[in-house]
Formats: structure tokens, C-alpha cells, sequence
């Protein structure tokens, strides 16, 4: 064999070594889970945090989620042929109320993985800066449309939910739907504490701020006379999505961030019906900037355009959750100051 042929194949053989991905066996219906962690392992933000933290009080802690957490992404980022081993986090789970040989929904267990962490973490600072990772944190304005008196209120969340229409659908339509104002009458109405009774309300959300990882959820699933089902519409999706330019009066007179901007990184796909599917999920390398495809213990690499067939339609794969990653100088962790 050549020189040349020698060195290409060298090379490729050292490229699939750097980028490798483990996959991750399905045990007891854990597709929704594992898709999930691979998710997490491309948050590379979230392994970082995870790695300065001093397990030693949490060690023997069989339901500490963050702790369990943490031992996985180490072991899926090994360069080990075999599947990276995870049955412990799932025990974890299914003692934290996520049950084995049960189906689950990603968003609520991606939700409540990063709940668990917040509580269970005993380093409170670090704890804050994983859940900062995901904060929107958002202004309501409720107007009485009696008195027109508005009541402000500052929350957050760690997901967007959006809603999808039974026809034609665009991500960029879906979150202004969800920033529309909406009207609230009858058994809706709210409490006016100026006029001291319920009357018809107007409720507006705007933003405050927009996080390092912004998670959309897109909620396809419907419930109807006692049953569920799924809506297969298309969604279409950017790779890349630039708030600023794309929405319009969604921010707070106090949003005063300059940087919104974000590129996509992560999609958790569902399939099949909505009592009986299967979670796989396609996530970017941080690395080589490459698509792979991930079902449960079968990686593979793969392109934007495969991506993009889980738009939904007549494709069976449906993009459930996006996960985008603001474009900014290289992300830093503060400075720990306390335990």
C-alpha cells in the first residue's frame, strides 16, 4: 500500500477516534432518556459545571440525579467501542418518580432532570449556573379590562413551550403566537386587586432575557375526549435564528441584551403515535460541526438535510424538542465562590 493511501486512511482512522459517539442500549423503554443524555452530552456547557463539582458528600446517594448525571456524560465522552453504561442513572430516575418499562414524555423528564439537579446539587452556586444555562426569564402584564389597571409579574422558564396548529406551521409563527396577547373571560377571568373582584383580563408576555441554551418544546401532542393524539404537521426550523430580526414586540423595555442570535445543535424526535412511539434524537458535534444521528445504542453521522426531514408531514420522524446554543464568544463558567 502507498504513502499517500497509508496517511488517508491514518487519518480517517484518527478522525472517527476524535469524534466518536457512544450509543446507549435501550433498557426498560429508555429511548426517551436516551435521547435525552445525548442532548445533554452535546451541552457541553453542562459537563463543564459538572466536572468542578466535589461529589464527596453526595458519593453513596443512589436517588442524587446530578450525581448520577454526572457519571454518565463522563462515560459517554470516553473513546470506549462498547455502549456507554447508564442503567444506574436510569435506577436513579426510576426512584426520582420516572418509572422503568414506562413511557415518558422528553420534555417533561428533561424538565424535571433539571428541576432534580437544582435541588439535589448541595453546591448551590454551581447548581444556579446549570439551571442559568436554560433561564428565560420573561415579564407578564395582566390589564383589567374593567379598570384597565396592569399587574407585572417576573417569572421564568426552561423550555418554551409552543404550540402547534393542525395546519400549516413555521417556528418563527409559532413562538409569535405565543408571545400574542390573549384575551381572558368567564371562568378565565382573573383577580383585579384594584377593583377587588375577578373581571375579563387582557395577559401579554414579553421577554427579559433569553439564555445561553434556549430549549423550544413543540407541542404536538393533543388531548380529546378522554384520549391523546399526535399532530404530524409540519414545522419547518432554521439552523440558525436571529430574535432580534425575526420577532417583533416580544422584548421588555428592560431586555437589554445585545446578542440574540442563535444556532441550532440538538433536535429530540418522536415517533409513531402518541401512546406508542419511539425518542431518537440528532445532535451537532462540538468538534468536527458534523450531524449525527442517534438511536439508542446505533450512532451514526448524518446531514442538516436529514435534520430537516423531521420537520414533520408526511415523514414519520417529528422534531419535538430544539435545542440552540447562543452564538457568543467562547462560554466561561464564573468563578466558584462558594460551596
Amino acid at each position: 500500500m502507498s504513502t499517500g493511501i497509508c496517511h488517508f486512511f491514518s487519518r480517517l482512522t484518527l478522525e472517527n477516534h476524535l469524534f466518536r459517539m457512544r450509543g446507549l442500549s435501550n433498557y426498560c423503554l429508555s429511548c426517551c432518556v436516551n435521547s435525552l443524555l445525548q442532548t445533554f452530552s452535546a451541552t457541553w456547557e453542562i459537563a463543564e459545571l459538572l466536572e468542578r463539582w466535589d461529589v464527596a458528600g453526595a458519593r453513596g446517594d443512589a436517588r442524587n440525579v446530578a450525581l448520577h448525571l454526572k457519571r454518565v456524560l463522563e462515560a459517554m465522552r470516553g473513546d470506549l467501542p462498547q455502549l456507554a453504561p447508564h442503567r444506574d442513572f436510569l435506577h436513579c430516575l426510576d426512584q426520582n418518580r420516572f418509572r422503568l418499562n414506562v413511557q415518558h414524555d422528553a420534555d417533561e423528564v428533561f424538565l424535571s432532570i433539571l428541576n432534580f439537579i437544582h435541588q439535589q446539587m448541595d453546591n448551590r452556586v454551581l447548581a444556579g449556573e446549570i439551571q442559568d444555562l436554560y433561564k428565560i426569564s420573561v415579564e407578564t402584564h395582566l390589564q383589567c379590562l374593567k379598570c384597565n389597571s396592569i399587574q407585572t409579574e417576573t417569572s421564568y422558564m426552561l423550555s418554551l413551550p409552543l404550540y402547534v396548529k393542525e395546519d400549516d406551521n413555521s417556528l418563527e409563527g409559532c413562538m409569535n403566537s405565543f408571545f400574542e396577547h390573549q384575551e381572558l373571560k368567564g371562568i378565565n377571568s382573573c383577580f383585579c386587586a384594584h377593583c377587588g373582584t375577578k373581571n375579563p383580563s387582557r395577559q401579554g408576555v414579553k421577554l427579559l432575557s433569553l439564555p445561553r441554551i434556549l430549549c423550544m418544546n413543540l407541542k404536538r401532542f393533543r388531548n380529546s375526549r378522554g384520549s391523546t393524539h399526535k399532530l404530524d404537521c409540519r414545522v419547518p426550523f432554521p439552523e440558525t435564528f436571529d430574535f432580534s430580526q425575526s420577532l417583533q414586540d416580544v422584548f421588555s423595555e428592560n431586555f437589554a441584551q445585545n446578542e440574540c442570535r442563535y444556532t441550532l445543535y440538538a433536535v429530540v424526535v418522536h415517533s409513531g403515535y402518541a401512546m406508542f412511539g419511539h425518542y431518537t434524537a440528532y445532535v451537532r458535534h462540538r468538534e468536527n460541526k458534523c450531524w449525527y444521528y442517534a438511536d439508542d445504542s446505533h450512532v451514526q453521522q448524518t446531514s442538516w438535510e436529514e435534520v430537516q426531514r423531521t420537520y414533520g408531514g408526511r415523514h414519520s420522524r417529528t422534531a419535538y424538542m430544539l435545542m440552540y446554543r447562543r452564538d457568543s464568544e467562547e462560554w466561561r463558567p464564573r468563578p466558584e465562590l462558594s460551596g
